[in-house]
């Protein structure tokens, strides 16, 4: 029993919504119900049955009235429940609520749901039995309580005073959920007075009242029918966007309250604390007449512990309150606090961190120059208290950035000048040199990162003092000629500095350096690897106009001359030479460098080894030969510009370019559908001629339906009427987005959730265009059972931009009604051979043999109703009838080969619909039709 159903649940869990599409959720649910009272189980295997009520309340309960039935169905197995089987019971507890919650069960205000806080109100007030299992009952009853009120604001504001008493009358552990159960009921019962102006004079009759939950109209109302935007936003507000109280007296009931709350706070543990000072926090914000100086007498405590919530809770409350709570000597001592707890050596690695991030976030009395967001020294911060944060190789990596960042901002703050060359910034400097000298000689990746982000540190604070960016660019230089596959990190460091200060210029003097370091060498000297990077990093610099490039380029040309080269047959390295060619084509100053730079494609045309290679030195050849430099650069720039949407690749292109061919190559997937799929309506009767149903006369029955044998010899092919076709229009559901104006190569695919149809083939579509007509498409199904289903659909298409996305539409609702086909008969038989067809069918239906089955309901409507109804919504199906006789009567084909007949009848009382049809299971989706037809239908004048 017990494998079995750990096996079921963990189908259920691996994926429910598949799990319960195979095995009915209502049965899934009414079988879990029943084992959780068989007394053979252990409470191990109780609690695991429970798991899925709880994780998945909305899926085995998606209705109220299910939910407000499984509800009881848990009140009464924990009334059941053995006292001893604590861990049960618990668990049921939170089941319970969240079946409650989920179900919306509280917002409609049912017994059953004042029952089980009723029983949450027992169970915590009882401390009869103090053993260690009743606390653990009361602590989840009370976190029981708290997650309703939380969910429902104001839903326990009747008992807040009764809650209170409970709180102060508890001496063991359950004092913190008590507290916070308190502080939360509290905080929404001033903010539903502040919400409500005329509830403003009954602030102590609601701070004294102690009654049980009632659900009175006037007050339930208020309670729980709030406006859910409104308590949403209270759930998440900050302080400076709750509501005012507006009350003009002292409010003392509300100032004891919180007095006598943070006076026992120093009980509760630092997270407790921590969360009840914020409820505090805020419902001081409520009420202005609560100054914050309530705050006061706890501020000695909170300033001396070493706890990092509880000090987070103080910055919050100087962030909130700043002069009118805490003084200068205050500050003072917090800021000095913060640098003390920041290099302590009993905390944390993330404690400290925390601390160097809230020092350079302090939020000041009277803040100079503040931004919010922005990283700032505060006022009181002296170079001299800083420096007891001095940054040291022994620190780890974190520790180490975090001092040596402050250490820059307070030393920018102290406004030293260029040329000064202040003891501060040369010991700074000094550190970045530390730091050199060790990578130099190490291989730590993690030092070598910390020395690459400390330099990008230093250049954004001072890479306007020349002194020292001019020696930090010479330290990289050597840094590269000791590794030279540093090059990535070196020449990503000259790009973000070139983008975020390029007035500096400083990228365009690292870059001039490294020139001149790699074209003094003799090419002789160079292994292949580091040849690699010479050629790249050249590259690079042949993107700064102001550098001339005939160093580089005779560098170049010693290089493809070499013996070793110019019979060299790597695709790779002839790929990064043609890469530094191209950039060199681009250069302003091409004119100085065209006979060189011709000299090397030819060689390079004629003497490497690979096809790939010459082919495209021949055409850059042919591009420097014919063209103007201005007509080359466009071309050649066109496709290095990364906003270039409609750029063709060339292979050196994309060997130069490689995060844009991996764009290329990857199916990107949108946030939001780009397409949706639009009904059209392509009805039958629309090919039809408009008849009235007058002209029909309903001719004399008769007992031999040849036809009847006719018709069915057609079904032994098997294709006919095996398909039904619906059409939709192909549109576009983003408007603001132009890279979508136009999209190429749609390739629609179908999935269906059941196995009532045949696996849908896809669809492809050219091109959609906004401005142009919209395509429509054919939709073939081939259902097994014609039942309602669901269609998922996705989209594979090309945009403008080149890429190829993939976006999943809107699901496709395939209704019963839309399987609807007209009588198929070939077209030169006799006009009554429909009705022949109808009788016959009709005349085997009635014997209610196999599937067939028939059935009869009625409906009071008149004659003009009738007649309109089944002119507009069913005259393709018609097949006689007359108002005179008032007899109609209807046949319907369902693919693959059903029927449904409709006989029509309207007598003196009721018109008699009387339904037949070959397939008994299409009779409640037909009735259900039909049924919904009715109700639309006008009412009667």
């Amino acid at each position: 029993m017990e494998i079995n159903w750990m096996a079921k649940i963990s189908d259920f869990s691996r994926s429910p919504p598949h799990f319960i599409s195979s095995n009915s959720a209502e049965t899934f649910l009414a079988e879990l119900l029943r084992e959780l009272r068989d007394d053979r189980l252990t409470d191990t295997t109780k609690v695991y049955l429970l798991s899925p009520l709880c994780d998945q309340p909305t899926l085995l309960c998606p209705t109220v009235p299910v939910g407000e039935d499984t509800v009881l169905e848990l009140l009464s197995v924990f009334a059941h429940c053995s006292d001893t089987s604590v861990q049960f019971r618990s668990s049921l507890l939170i089941t319970l609520t969240s079946v409650l919650i989920c179900t919306c069960c509280v917002s409609s205000k049912t017994y059953i749901c004042l029952d089980f806080l009723n029983l949450l109100i027992q169970i915590v007030q009882n401390t009869s039995d103090l053993h260690h299992d009743n606390f653990l009952l009361r602590a989840t009853a009370c976190e029981c309580l708290q997650e309703l009120e939380m969910c429902f604001p104001t839903l326990l504001s009747h008992i807040l005073e009764f809650i209170g008493g409970l709180w102060a009358r508890e001496i063991s552990r359950l004092h913190q959920p008590y507290a916070r159960l308190h502080i939360a009921v509290l905080k929404n019962c001033v903010y539903l007075l502040a919400l409500d102006p005329g509830l403003g004079d009954d602030l102590k009759i609601l701070l004294e009242e102690n009654t049980i939950v009632n659900w009175e109209a006037d007050r339930g109302s208020v309670q729980i029918d709030k406006d859910s935007a409104i308590v949403s936003s209270f759930l998440k507000a900050h302080m400076d966007t709750v509501p005012i109280l507006q009350t003009g007296r002292d409010c003392k009931d509300l100032r004891s309250v919180l007095s006598t709350t943070l006076e026992n706070s120093f009980l509760l543990t630092p997270l407790c604390q921590a969360a009840v000072l914020q409820r505090l926090m805020e419902v001081v914000a409520m009420v202005p007449a609560v100054p914050p100086s309530i705050f006061r007498g706890q501020l000695l405590r909170m300033l001396g512990t070493g706890k990092v919530c509880l000090l987070h809770s103080t910055l919050q409350m100087k962030c909130a309150y700043t002069d009118s709570l805490f003084t200068t000597d205050d500050e003072v001592f917090m800021l000095r606090r913060l640098v003390v707890l920041a290099q302590h050596p009993l905390l944390s690695t993330p404690e400290k961190l925390f601390f160097m991030d809230y020092i350079l976030h302090f939020p000041e009395n009277r803040p100079i120059n503040f931004e919010n967001g922005n990283e700032s020294s505060p006022v009181l911060l002296t170079t001299q208290l800083a420096f007891t944060l001095v940054p040291t190789v022994l620190n780890d990596y974190a520790t180490m950035l975090a001092r040596f960042n402050l250490l820059l901002v307070v030393y920018q703050e102290e406004g030293e000048k260029e040329g000064e060359g202040g003891k501060g910034i040369l010991f700074l400097y000094e550190h970045i040199s530390l730091l050199f000298d060790i990578v130099v000689k190490g291989q730590s990746c993690e030092l070598l990162a910390a020395f690459f982000r400390a330099v990008f540190l230093f250049l954004i604070y001072f890479c306007h003092l020349e002194v020292y960016s001019n020696r930090i660019a010479d330290k990289l230089c050597m840094l590269y000629c000791h590794k030279s596959h540093l090059a990535p990190q070196i020449l990503n460091l000259a790009d973000q500095a070139s983008d975020m200060f390029p007035e500096c210029n400083w990228a365009s003097r690292l870059c001039r350096a490294l020139q001149d370091i790699i074209t003094v060498v003799p090419p002789a000297h160079f292994t292949l690897s580091d040849l690699t990077w010479h050629l790249k990093v050249l590259a690079r610099v042949a993107k700064e106009e102001d550098i001339p490039q005939m160093s580089t380029l005779r560098l170049l040309s010693n290089i493809v001359i070499m013996p070793p080269l110019s019979i060299s047959t790597d695709w790779r390295l002839g790929n990064i030479v043609l890469g530094l060619c191209r950039r060199l084509m681009t250069h302003p100053n091409l004119y100085t460098l065209f006979t060189s730079l011709t000299n090397i494609l030819q060689h390079l045309i004629f003497c490497y080894g690979d096809a790939d290679i010459q082919d495209h030195a021949r055409l850059y050849y042919s591009l420097l030969v014919s063209l103007s430099k201005e007509k080359m650069a466009g071309i050649l720039t066109r496709n290095l510009r990364d906003d270039d949407q409609n750029a063709k690749h060339s292979l050196s292109c994309i060997m130069a370019d490689t995060e844009r061919l991996t764009s290329v190559l990857t199916i990107h997937r949108t946030e939001k559908p780009v397409l949706k799929l639009v009904e059209v309506k392509h009805s039958e009767s629309q090919m039809m001629n408009k008849r009235s149903l007058e002209s029909y006369k309903y001719p004399p029955e008769e007992q031999d339906w040849p036809e009847l044998e006719a018709y069915k010899v057609q079904f032994k092919n098997s294709s006919f009427g095996s398909q039904i076709t619906l059409y939709y229009q192909v549109n576009q559901s983003l408007c603001n987005l132009s890279c979508f104006n136009e999209v190429f190569s749609i390739h629609l695919h179908f999935t269906s959730q059941d196995n009532n149809y045949d696996k849908l083939s896809d669809i492809n579509v050219p091109c959609l265009f906004r401005e142009r007509a919209i395509p429509v498409v054919k939709l073939g199904l081939k259902p097994r059972l014609p039942f309602p289903t669901t269609l998922r659909c996705s989209a594979i298409f090309s945009a403008l931009n080149g890429l190829t996305w993939y976006t999943i539409l809107p699901d496709i609702l395939v209704f019963f009604r839309q399987t609807f086909q007209p009588l198929a008969v070939p077209t030169i038989w006799r006009p009554n051979a429909k009705l022949h067809v109808f009788e016959g069918l009709w005349h085997e239906i009635i014997k209610e043999q196999a599937d067939n089955c028939s059935t009869l309901f009625c409906r009071q409507l008149q004659t003009g109703e009738l007649v309109s109804m089944v002119e507009k919504h069913l005259f393709p199906f018609f097949l006689s009838g007359s108002t005179n006789e008032s007899v109609f009567k209807l046949i319907f084909f369902i693919s693959p080969q059903f029927h449904i007949l409709l006989k029509i009848i309207s007598e003196e009382d009721a018109v008699h619909f009387n339904i037949a049809t070959d397939k008994w299971q299409l009779l409640p989706c037909f009735t259900s039709f039909l049924s919904n037809l009715l109700t639309n239908l006008p009412e009667n004048p």
